[in-house]
């Protein structure tokens, strides 16, 4: 568990990397989960380059050990964000929604440890081809931008696992020390895990989306916007705004006028629950009830939760 490629690649204690999250990912969690033994990431699709830089430098005071920053590849001003992340002796960069090939060497030119997500084993391959360090297998339980395969972590890994040498990290629907051991059983090396750090104490996500995230039941998360990029969504005002249109047969842009500007830090920094766009991953529902616990209280009950079921099976 806590010595193998992952943990040797990225110098950390736990194989766990925290998902780069949109208006949840700042620099106190980045640096609480590398604190805990994990990977931190800082989540670049909700800053600009200054922000940027300013939350990297933080990460940097509040800890000494590793962090990364995840960066969605369709991000706009890319070249300046990449620059700022090389200058501060970032060590590691998480990168989706696109190829790496154009980035990956660049980063590597600069001792930059390279990640890619993926949703299918055919990007998988690609990314090897590309030269990247590491695959995130992300199932279609995750919260927010999806895969339009809509394949399961289940399903996801082992393909993924078949058909790369690469160290695998698993990532969708995972927030127990049980479904890390699945995971592995799979033949994962590690987690990237989102939801769950979403709704701790030290995400900037606003407590009002904590909390209503924190009650939801089975079932209470839908995967919309297939004709854009798919993304999972909670109950709520601006879901069933979407619902209806694409119910109606709404074009891409009749969607992105629905959607305009800002609407996701509305509902999950701001925590306007009716008018927001409130992203969050399937296993909100193994979490209904539970308070808002602090990253280091997370890491506690997940190592012993995964301790207890490999005793479990090995018994």
């Amino acid at each position: 568990m806590t010595n193998n490629r992952i943990t040797r690649l990225f110098g950390i204690q736990y194989p766990i990397i925290a998902g780069g999250m949109v208006w949840c990912s700042g620099w106190r969690l980045a640096s609480a989960v590398s604190e805990a033994g994990g990977l931190g990431l800082l989540g670049a699709g909700s800053m600009t380059p200054e922000v940027l830089q300013e939350h990297i430098r933080k990460c940097k005071a509040a800890t000494s050990r590793p962090f990364g920053v995840n960066v969605p590849l369709m991000y706009p001003e890319i070249e300046r964000l990449m620059q700022i992340i090389a200058d501060e002796g970032v060590s590691a960069v998480f990168t989706s929604a696109g190829s790496p090939k154009k980035w990956t060497g660049w980063l590597h030119e600069r001792g930059i440890k390279v990640a890619h997500v993926v949703s299918s084993s055919l990007f998988a391959q690609k990314c090897e081809a590309a030269g990247v360090d590491a695959v995130v297998a992300e199932g279609f339980e995750a919260g927010g931008h999806n895969g339009r395969e809509e394949t399961s972590t289940l399903c996801l890994v082992p393909a993924v696992r078949k058909a790369t040498t690469l160290p695998l990290l698993a990532a969708g629907g995972i927030a127990t020390g049980e479904a890390w051991l699945a995971t592995q059983v799979l033949g994962a090396e590690g987690i990237q895990m989102g939801t769950r750090f979403a709704l701790t104490a030290e995400s900037s996500a606003g407590d009002a989306f904590k909390q209503f995230c924190l009650n939801l039941e089975e079932g209470e998360t839908k995967l919309l916007l297939k004709k854009l990029s798919p993304t999972r969504l909670a109950k709520g005002g601006f879901r069933t705004l979407i619902e209806e249109a694409e119910a109606r047969g709404a074009d891409k842009e009749e969607l992105l006028d629905i959607i305009g500007r800002g609407k996701t830090r509305l509902g999950i920094f701001e925590g306007d629950l009716e008018n927001g766009e409130l992203e969050i991953g399937q296993v909100t529902g193994l979490l209904r009830g539970k308070p808002i616990q602090t990253v280091a209280e997370v890491f506690s009950e997940m190592i012993a939760e995964y301790d207890s079921a490999k005793k479990k099976l090995q018994a």
